[in-house]
């Protein structure tokens, strides 16, 4: 028993917490109205017309009254749904008492069959509509028990029952009414639940599609911002590793100036490559940044350069040396062809790994040598950077570099070590997981 209650308390939803909106009176409430009440009035008529109604006494205003009164439930149906329902009820138990030809029109069954499903797909309290509904359902079963048991319709019934038929009018007769009002009270009831489920699913998909395009905007501003700061880490690395390197290059060339003429002219020269360089890398990034924002493909009008990888790490170590740091560049692959297989993206990243820490040590340190290596095998791709310098008095950093390498880092789920090592000189080490996505 306690199964089948629970059963038909979750087709009724009675503990769904949703409240289905209000419909109100609506346009289209007074439409269908206005035509169901033409409509029974019509059908009326058309039965005075045949003869139908002369067993009828109740006067010709009586009887429009009593046709059109089913009708305007149709109005609040959707407003005051279970009030609607109970009143409708009791208007049509009225009818059927006093005037029971008048209650059998097509027209007032019709009425009453929309009011009772507009009831159930417009109730906001389930519960409450589960138990207005027992009520109504068991009302008019016992009316209907009532009429067969006081009226006269089993004894006409029996006078016209056809002695050839399988089933006897005392049985025929409470049997077809019984399927007639199963069926009607329940495809009321059954229907206004399917109505009310439906406008659920659709409440729900709003809902869905509201949440789906609040988080397409959230990710829209996130990748916005990553790529923001992914540009500011790009010109940092471009600005600061050029202009450190123009920037000792100058003070070498005024220092040697007047004695060593042919040595400031080559330092003006790395000054001249440096800044062109930097100005060639600038105007890449920012094209690449202005083919995105136009929405252009990669193969348009202007082409801009690949972005270095750990194959350019090798050039970074010779500018290093340019500068007057001795730097020692190294390779360790697991096997043959590693490192060309790492992903672009991984190897960019560590590239501007490499770059920055050897910007910090041109900049801040009194290192003399430093060493560059790089690790590959199949599950990851790290590149290590010391050097045998001290901080150097006056020169300590804002920080956005070593932010922008765990930025970077991080991005590809990989790990930074950043330090000062324990015999002495500076360590950055960052390591990246080489996954099977990406190496496929």
């Amino acid at each position: 028993m306690g199964t089948w209650l629970d059963r038909l308390g979750e087709f009724f939803a009675v503990d769904d917490d949703w409240v289905r909106p209000s419909g109100g009176i609506s346009r289209s409430d007074v439409i269908v109205t206005l035509a169901a009440l033409v409509l029974s009035l019509f059908v009326l008529e058309c039965m005075r017309g045949l003869g139908s109604l002369t067993v009828v006494d109740a006067s010709v205003e009586l009887q429009w009254a009593l046709t059109a009164l089913p009708c305007f439930f149709l109005l609040t149906r959707r407003r005051l749904p279970l009030i609607s329902a109970s009143l409708a009820t009791l208007s049509y138990w009225a009818i059927g008492t006093y005037v029971p030809l008048m209650s059998s029109l097509l027209s007032t069954q019709i009425a009453y069959f929309l009011v009772l499903l507009g009831g159930v797909a417009w109730a906001r309290n389930r519960r409450a509509m589960l138990a207005v509904y027992t009520v109504i359902l068991v009302a008019m079963f016992l009316w209907l028990v009532w009429g067969f048991a006081v009226g006269r319709t089993l004894a006409d019934m029996a006078q016209e029952h056809d002695p050839e038929a399988l089933l006897p009018s005392t049985v025929a007769a409470p049997l077809m009414v019984s399927i007639i009002n199963i069926l009607y009270f329940g495809g009321a009831v059954v229907g206004g639940q399917v109505a009310w489920r439906s406008a659920r699913q659709r409440d729900g998909l709003i809902e869905q599609t509201a949440t789906i395009r609040e988080q397409t905007e959230q990710l829209r501003e996130s990748a916005v911002v990553e790529e923001r700061l992914r540009i500011a880490r790009e010109l940092h690395d471009v600005v600061a590793h050029h202009v450190s390197g123009i920037g000792v290059q100058a003070a070498a060339a005024r220092r040697v100036l007047e004695s060593d003429p042919e040595g400031a002219k080559g330092a003006l020269g790395h000054i001249e490559t440096a800044s062109r360089d930097a100005v060639s890398q600038m105007r890449g990034l920012l094209g690449t940044l202005r083919m995105r924002e136009a929405g252009a493909s990669s193969s348009g009008e202007e082409d801009h350069a690949p972005e270095p990888g750990l194959t350019d790490i090798a050039d970074l170590v010779e500018i290093g040396s340019d500068r007057g740091l001795q730097v020692h560049h190294q390779v360790v692959e697991g096997s043959d062809g590693d490192l060309g297989r790492v992903p672009g993206s991984v190897g960019h990243s560590l590239y501007r790994t490499a770059q920055e820490a050897l910007i910090n040590v041109t900049r801040h340190s009194t290192a003399r040598s430093a060493r560059v290596i790089v690790r590959v095998d199949d599950t990851h791709a790290e590149v290590e950077v010391t050097d045998d310098g001290r901080p150097r008095a006056g020169t300590s950093g804002t920080g956005m570099g070593q932010l922008g390498i765990r930025e970077r880092v991080r991005s590809h789920h990989g790990s930074v070590e950043v330090g000062p090592r324990p015999l002495g000189g500076y360590r950055v080490r960052a390591r990246i997981p080489l996954r099977s996505e990406e190496k496929a």
